[in-house]
């Protein structure tokens, strides 16, 4: 099947922090002037999609809050779809606008929940915050564990720290609870991106500067996978069991790429 939607990753695919990764501005608007579907697929939750869109816009990427995928908006998806109970959030202030309409449990409640909800809070993890969320668990048996992508680390301007995926790890392994895993790599957010796109899972590719998260997670659910060399992206990570479709020097070799991605590659650019 020849390539017709693309999914870009945001951290380490389009810019580091707050730095534009070089042409990735000019790959995303010859997306566009092609007429090429596409999605902005992050695992960011430090942040909601009104943030994203103004950083994005910032740089000069004209784009809205439908263009941007994240765990937050399919977790939140999620949850109005199940059973009504109390949600106990993770995140970050500027993430929670996604879960605004769900009944939240009071700040600092160590009981009550149904739902347990781990994202990224950078700094602001410490043990009293770990500990609070394992006895949220630990006192209802039934309160589901959901973590919002199981990326390990990503790059920082300070160098690679930790993500999601240590936290999740620590509280599966004290309370023998499997979390409900939203981001990549989990499938589910694939197939929501192939859905919204309207688009077969193999006529797209995932754009991404993680091997394992955005290359394998992207081959697994059916996409193709290309990775960028920019960003978290190590030398070591060719050695690896997971191999891209394409390895680009960055996204601004996307253009060059696209005439001959007809067809599986394995190749580089």
């Amino acid at each position: 099947m020849p390539l017709r939607g693309v999914l870009f990753d945001m951290d380490g695919v389009i810019y580091n922090e707050n730095a534009p990764i070089p042409g990735a501005i000019e790959a995303v608007g010859w997306a566009v002037s092609q007429g090429i579907p596409h999605l902005f697929v992050t695992n960011t939750t430090s942040k909601g999609r009104k943030a994203l869109v103004a950083k994005l816009q910032g740089m000069g990427i004209e784009t809205g809050p439908s263009r941007i995928l994240t765990p937050c908006v399919a977790a939140s998806e999620w949850l109005r779809t199940q059973p009504s109970g109390a949600v106990a959030l993770f995140v970050r202030s500027a993430a929670r606008e996604e879960f605004r309409d769900l009944p939240l449990l009071t700040e600092g409640a160590e009981t009550g929940a149904a739902y347990v909800v781990i994202g990224d809070l950078g700094h602001q993890w410490d043990f009293k915050t770990l500990n609070r969320a394992f006895r949220l668990l630990h006192y209802e048996p039934d309160a589901r564990l959901i973590a919002l992508g199981m990326t390990r680390y990503w790059q920082t301007a300070e160098g690679v720290s930790l993500d999601v995926a240590p936290f999740v790890a620590a509280l599966e392994h004290a309370t023998g609870r499997r979390p409900q895993i939203f981001g990549k790599p989990a499938e589910a957010l694939f197939s929501a991106a192939a859905h919204q796109l309207g688009l077969a899972r193999n006529e797209i590719v995932m754009i991404g500067d993680d091997i394992n998260a955005d290359i394998g997670g992207a081959q697994a659910a059916g996409l193709r996978g290309a990775l960028v060399q920019t960003g978290k992206f190590r030398a070591a990570d060719l050695d690896g069991p997971v191999k891209p479709d394409v390895v680009l020097a960055s996204v601004a070799k996307l253009p060059e790429w696209w005439p001959v991605s007809a067809t599986p590659v394995n190749s580089r650019c």
